[in-house]
């Protein structure tokens, strides 16, 4: 068992970086509810170290629901630096509607930001070809705005499509763990439940688009189901899973052993 990485005989300070060996940092909303592994918010099935930062008064209902974002800028800045300076390789958060921060948090850092799940959507368009559409899977679609797509680099009218997860009422679990209108005092969830509903949603969504080539999850919390998702729609599925582990294979690029 090899104990220590021989190709690390001198180590020096990087700029401010308190903190040494680390992977992720993820911005989280200041809210209190549980999730199922897979999902950012629970750091236990990531393979690389999570490194946590709250922003301090941005949660569910300011950050989706609320028309004026402006005033939530300064604690999600707030919480990047931070992480920055613990000494993070990169930056993500834990909700795709952060991509409405992602050109402020990248130009506030000098680690990559990796703000919202949508930013795979550019790239799935570009596998998939123009001939096909990249299905995007919000949780509200009528909170999803032209500047949360044009923020992660993403052609307005180009090749995609978009629906809502929990629109109509079609994903009640999620409602239970995220509505504040709604969900018990003690926010709770049934795994079986909500992967059936999730299913049902992205099979509805796919199925009413004969020519979807990938499906894109925005939300963290559609994560943990999107293995099951994929069996059951058949095609390329993008979610915070693949974006994060792409954020740490170019932040702390892997080692190669074997033999020619």
């Amino acid at each position: 068992m090899q104990v220590r990485d021989p190709s690390i005989q001198r180590i020096r300070a990087r700029k401010n970086h308190c903190c040494y060996g680390m992977g992720l940092g993820i911005i989280i909303l200041d809210d209190v509810y549980p999730g199922f592994p897979g999902d950012v918010r629970n750091a236990s099935a990531y393979p690389f170290p999570i490194q946590y930062e709250i922003a301090e008064g941005v949660d569910i209902q300011k950050l989706v629901r609320e028309d004026n974002k402006e005033e939530l800028l300064k604690p999600v800045l707030t919480a990047a630096r931070k992480l920055e300076r613990m000494g993070c390789r990169a930056i993500a958060a834990e909700c795709g509607y952060f991509a409405w921060f992602q050109k402020e948090i990248a130009a506030a850092v000098n680690v990559p930001v990796f703000a919202s799940s949508l930013l795979q959507v550019p790239f799935a368009q570009t596998i998939i070809g123009a001939d096909k559409v990249v299905g995007i899977l919000v949780a509200e679609s009528d909170q999803l705005y032209d500047r949360h797509l044009t923020s992660v680099g993403v052609q307005l009218g180009s090749n995609y499509v978009v629906d809502g997860a929990k629109d109509n009422g079609k994903c009640p679990q999620f409602d239970s763990l995220w509505n504040e209108d709604v969900r018990p005092d003690t926010p709770t969830a049934d795994y079986f439940s909500a992967e059936q509903d999730i299913i049902s949603a992205a099979k509805s969504f796919a199925a009413s688009h004969p020519k979807m080539g990938a499906m894109v999850l925005e939300c963290t919390g559609f994560q943990p189901f999107a293995r099951a998702i994929q069996r059951e729609i058949d095609m390329p599925v993008f979610s915070w899973s693949t974006l994060l582990d792409y954020a740490y294979s170019i932040a702390a690029h892997r080692d190669f052993y074997g033999h020619v």
